[in-house]
């Protein structure tokens, strides 16, 4: 799947879930909030959590969730992207370009 049909299903997805329309302040919140549990699933795996109202996951089953959280801020930005009428290709190729231009000046 290329980044195109990834954005196009996060859009069509949430279209008819009646969430695509929530302001763009709305979003990041909701992109922050995964951020965070980003976060929190990173730690699960490196350190494991000592928390008593959550059951023991394995290894398998952290990763499995780091990769959902992965993918709930993949469809944050994919949907903030496209409510400025930006596709991830093009925010994928002006982010390479800034690195480019940033380190190769550095040599």
């Amino acid at each position: 799947m290329n980044l195109k049909e990834v954005q196009d299903w996060e859009k069509k997805f949430y279209e008819g879930r009646g969430w695509k329309d929530l302001p763009p302040y709305i979003r990041v919140g909701f992109l922050i909030e995964e951020i965070g549990e980003v976060s929190q699933a990173v730690r699960a795996y490196e350190i494991g959590r000592d928390h008593p109202n959550e059951r023991s996951m394995t290894k398998e089953e952290i990763k499995q969730n780091l990769s959902e959280e992965l993918g709930d801020v993949l469809s944050n930005v994919a949907i903030l992207a496209d409510l400025y009428h930006l596709s991830l290709e093009d925010i994928v190729m002006a982010h390479r370009n800034k690195l480019t231009k940033r380190y190769q000046e550095q040599g």
